[in-house]
C-alpha cells in the first residue's frame, strides 16, 4: 500500500488503460463468461440500481427487510418461471457454482441422515466442474456417466452406476459444452426409482428455456413439471441479463432447504445465521436481478429471446457451410460446438485470436465453442467472414489449451 494517496484521475486513467488490454464486454467480441443485453435502457436502469445498493449488505434480513424483500421477490420470479410447487423455495446465491454447491450439500445430509458416510453425486461428464468441486469441498464421490450419441446423459450407462451411495442424479437443460439438453425426465425417474435427489442444472437454460416455450419452440420436460426433480439452478446473471453475481437455487420440498441453512449461537453476539456460502453478501446484485426482472417482464425477456435465436440460426447455418465443419450434437439454445474431422480448429482459433475474437475451445471432442448474447447480432457477419478466413488459410496450431477459467 502506498503512504500516500493518489488521485481519482490517477486511478481512474489507469484502470481505463488496463480495461484496455481486456476484451471489451460490449463489442460482441466474447463468447460466454459475460451476456451483453444490447439494450441501453437495460443497462442504465441497472446501472442506477446498482450505485443505489453499492454498499448494501443482505447478511441480516432483519435490518434489511425491504433488500430481504426483493430477494424473495426474485426467488418468486424465478420459481414461477421453473414451476415450483407451492411450498417450495429457495435462495439467492453468488452465481451457479455456489447453487450447485449448495445442492449438493443438501443432498449430502439427506444421505447422511440415512447413514452414508461419503455420499455419491452422479453427474454425465458434460455437468459442470462444480459438481466435482462440491465433491471436494463436502467429502463426497462424484461418478461419472457417459455421453450417448447425441452427446446428452446416457440413462442406459447412468442406471447400473446407482448404489446405495448415490446421493443425486445430475441433468444439464442444458450443458454447457454442447448445448444439447439432458434427457430430464429419464434421469429424474431413475432418480424417484431409488428415493434420491435429482438436481437439474438450468444455471444456463433457467432464462432461455422458458421463453423458447413461450416463443412455441419444441422444449423437452425439464423443470419441476417433471416428477422427480428436486431441485433447480437458475442463474439470472447470464440471460437475465444483471450483473454478476446473481443466481438463484430451487427445493421442491421446503424441508430440503432446510438441510441448506446453517444457524450457530454459539458465541458472544447471538444468533448467526445464512442460507448459503457467504456470509455479508452485496445487496447490489439482488436489487440489479430485481429490476431487470420487473423492467422486462415475460413479454420483453420472450421479445429478447426472439432476436437472439434469430442470430444463433445465422451462426450456426454459418458454420454448417463451412466444409468439414459441423455443430455437435442438438444444440437447443444459444450454446454452439462444432467439430471437424478435416480442419484443425485449434489452429482455425489462433487465426480468430488474432483477428479479435474470443472463441472458447473445446477438448472432447476437439472443437470451437460460442456462447451467443443479444450483442452478437451486430457481428455476425463480421464473425462468419472472419471463420470463414480462417478456416481456409489457417496454419499450424499454437498449441493453446481449452480453458474455462
Amino acid at each position: 500500500m502506498r503512504k500516500e494517496g493518489r488521485s481519482a484521475e490517477d486511478i481512474l486513467t489507469e484502470l481505463e488503460q488496463g480495461q484496455r488490454r481486456e476484451p471489451s464486454v460490449h463489442d460482441g467480441r466474447l463468447f460466454g463468461l459475460v451476456y451483453p443485453s444490447s439494450r441501453p435502457d437495460l443497462e442504465e436502469l441497472i446501472a442506477e440500481v446498482t450505485r443505489r445498493y453499492l454498499f448494501g449488505n443482505a447478511l441480516n434480513p432483519f435490518k434489511f427487510t425491504e433488500l430481504a424483500a426483493l430477494e424473495r421477490q426474485v426467488i418468486a420470479a424465478v420459481g414461477a418461471l421453473v414451476n415450483v410447487p407451492q411450498g417450495g423455495g429457495g435462495t439467492m446465491t453468488s452465481g451457479g457454482t455456489e447453487s450447485i454447491l449448495m445442492s449438493m450439500l443438501v443432498n449430502r445430509e439427506r444421505a447422511r441422515a440415512r447413514g452414508i458416510d461419503r455420499p455419491q453425486i452422479l453427474a454425465p461428464v458434460s455437468a459442470h466442474p462444480a459438481y466435482a468441486k462440491a465433491a471436494h469441498y463436502f467429502g463426497m464421490e462424484l461418478v461419472h456417466f457417459p455421453l450417448d450419441s447425441g452427446y446428452r446423459a446416457d440413462v442406459l450407462a447412468a442406471a447400473p452406476l446407482v448404489t446405495p451411495a448415490t446421493a443425486v442424479v445430475v441433468a444439464s437443460a442444458f450443458s454447457y459444452p454442447y448445448g444439447t439438453m439432458d434427457p430430464v425426465s429419464s434421469l429424474a425417474t431413475l432418480a424417484a426409482e431409488h428415493g434420491i435427489g435429482c438436481h437439474v442444472d438450468a444455471c444456463i437454460g433457467g432464462f432461455v428455456l422458458p421463453f423458447l416455450e413461450q416463443l412455441g419452440r419444441d422444449v423437452p420436460p425439464w423443470d419441476f413439471r417433471v416428477d422427480g426433480v428436486t431441485e433447480i439452478s437458475a442463474d439470472v446473471h447470464k440471460y437475465g441479463y444483471c450483473p454478476k453475481g446473481a443466481s438463484v437455487i430451487l427445493h421442491r420440498d421446503p424441508d430440503w432447504f432446510g438441510h441448506q441453512v446453517f444457524l450457530y449461537d454459539d458465541w458472544p453476539s447471538g444468533l448467526y445465521g445464512s442460507p448459503a456460502m457467504a456470509g455479508a453478501r452485496p445487496a447490489a446484485p439482488i436489487a440489479a436481478a430485481w429490476a431487470a426482472i420487473n423492467y422486462l417482464g415475460v413479454e420483453g425477456y420472450t421479445e429478447m429471446m426472439r432476436g437472439l435465436m434469430e442470430t444463433v440460426a445465422k451462426v450456426r447455418s454459418g458454420i454448417e457451410e463451412l466444409p468439414g465443419l459441423e455443430v455437435v450434437g442438438d444444440p437447443i439454445g444459444p450454446v454452439l460446438a462444432f467439430r471437424s474431422d478435416r480442419v484443425d480448429l485449434f489452429a482455425v482459433a489462433d487465426v480468430m485470436d488474432d483477428r479479435g475474437w474470443n472463441l472458447n475451445r473445446n477438448t472432447s471432442p476437439p472443437g470451437l465453442h460460442v456462447m451467443l448474447s443479444p450483442a452478437h447480432a451486430d457481428v455476425a457477419d463480421e464473425l462468419l467472414a472472419d471463420l470463414r478466413f480462417a478456416v481456409a488459410h489457417h496454419g499450424e496450431s499454437r498449441g493453446t489449451e481449452a480453458r474455462y477459467s
